[in-house]
């Protein structure tokens, strides 16, 4: 079986196995389900039912900047006091922020409301346990589980109560502000800032400004419907250009819920996670402070790999999706990992996927070593990958094609040895992702396109 058979029969196993929950959380367009008040509301009584069993029953409740925000907060309280928790709100915040918060608080568990990169017209629920990682398969699986019972409530004498958290920007301020050097600045930098109109709108500039960069900042003016709309890691167009108008340094690109970021140099060119993952690794070993090697994924560029071999830094692959990075970050005993995406996991820093921790790690070892962006990711050299997304509707799995599979097979024997094929499900969206990766970029461009076609053939529409 070659790797792209196996991970193609794993994402199908891995969809089928689960009703609501997937790679990262329950995600949906709003009012479509499962993302409805009914639902939500049912949800947070499940949850409610299953944390309750571990004793705390204080859950921290966190969210991005979508109108839909209010609407589910709401829903998630009601259930999570019928079933006796209590919740803390603490407004718009990152992601790894209520990771943080969760872990400070001791609170049982830390639920964020957030699609992460999509629009504002989807939203999404993903949970986080009392020491800030995900939860464990088996408490979703339990909470699934609750969600088939009727809904119950606990006597008024036990119903949980409402309350927010009035300092939990500021604590996490400092918290980032921490993992920055306190004997090095940012002092002479001059630094461009796209906040994707998400949730570290009011975070990332206090962060860079405080630690005494220049700061420009963007898409810091979120009104319920712009969140990621045409800015932030998922489109950094308007970063390269406000850095090039700006003559600012570097620029950094977060995007709606804070776990991801891309950077951009002084000259326009983009820094994707795997170039991040090279720089923080390279400069953890300059500093003797790198454990093993980096985790990335399947998606990793293989100008990382053959980058990080040259520095005899041992790297591994682990599948799409921040917490198979950190599984298997775990499982080697090793601290840093990334996607392409930008989801960069530290975890002699955080807990989970932080784009201000991440973006904060680069300065440092621009700031030590005198560098500019540019120069610190002049030691790799990405090999050209092109990836299609592929819309796709109803059961049918275009990847048991039998054209799509001979297709596949003729463009990995193109490739050689000097190129690599990825087909995949996307965990979070109606896609088939269509990888192709090689040395030659209009090879790998025409290969992906026919592979592509393939899947499109088989029923499919391209988006």
């Amino acid at each position: 079986m070659s790797l792209r058979q196996h991970f193609q029969l794993w994402d199908s196993r891995n969809m089928s196995e689960r009703k609501y929950f997937g790679t990262d959380g329950i995600r949906g367009k709003v009012g479509d389900s499962p993302i409805t008040p009914d639902f939500v509301l049912k949800l947070g009584w499940a949850a409610g039912k299953v944390l309750a069993r571990h004793g705390s029953r204080k859950i921290i409740i966190g969210k991005d900047t979508r109108i839909s925000g209010y609407m589910l907060e709401s829903a998630l309280e009601a259930g999570l006091a019928a079933a006796g928790l209590s919740a803390s709100f603490t407004g718009p915040m990152p992601t790894p922020a209520v990771a943080y918060l969760t872990r400070t608080f001791r609170a049982e568990a830390g639920i964020v409301i957030s699609a992460s990169h999509n629009l504002f017209y989807d939203n999404g629920i993903k949970f986080f346990s009392i020491d800030g990682a995900k939860l464990p398969d088996d408490v979703e699986e339990a909470i699934e589980a609750e969600m088939e019972n009727p809904l119950t409530c606990v006597q008024s004498s036990e119903l949980g109560k409402a309350s927010r958290i009035i300092d939990a920007a500021g604590r996490y301020i400092e918290f980032c502000k921490g993992t920055f050097p306190s004997e090095l600045s940012l002092k002479g930098l001059k630094i461009v800032v796209d906040c994707a109109n998400g949730a570290t709108y009011h975070i990332a500039p206090s962060v860079l400004s405080e630690l005494g960069a220049t700061v420009i900042a963007i898409g810091v003016a979120p009104d319920g419907m712009n969140i990621n709309e045409k800015c932030g890691a998922t489109d950094i167009y308007q970063l390269q250009q406000s850095v090039l108008q700006e003559k600012a340094h570097l620029g950094l690109a977060f995007d709606g819920d804070g776990d991801r970021v891309m950077m951009v140099d002084h000259l326009g060119n983009k820094v994707d996670g795997d170039q991040i993952l090279y720089i923080i690794a390279r400069e953890g070993l300059r500093q003797s402070q790198l454990r093993g090697g980096a985790v990335g994924t399947l998606m990793s560029n293989m100008g990382l790999e053959l980058a990080l071999k040259q520095l005899g830094i041992p790297f591994a692959r682990a599948k799409v999706g921040d917490r198979y990075v950190l599984e298997k970050l775990q499982e080697l005993g090793w601290r840093i990992g990334a996607e392409n995406s930008g989801h960069v996991i530290l975890l002699d820093k955080t807990t989970t996927g932080d784009g201000i921790v991440a973006g904060l790690q680069v300065l440092t070892a621009m700031v030590s070593n005198h560098m500019s962006l540019y120069d610190l990711c002049s030691g790799m050299k990405l090999l050209p990958q092109i990836l299609i997304n592929v819309c796709f509707e109803g059961e049918h799995n275009p990847l048991e094609s039998a054209e799509v599979c001979k297709i596949t097979e003729q463009v990995e024997a193109a490739l050689a040895d000097r190129g690599r094929v990825l087909l995949r499900k996307s965990g979070t969206e109606p896609f088939i992702r269509v990888m192709v990766e090689g040395e030659d970029e209009y090879q790998v461009t025409v290969l992906a396109q026919r592979i592509a076609d393939a899947v499109k053939s088989a029923g499919y529409q391209d988006k």
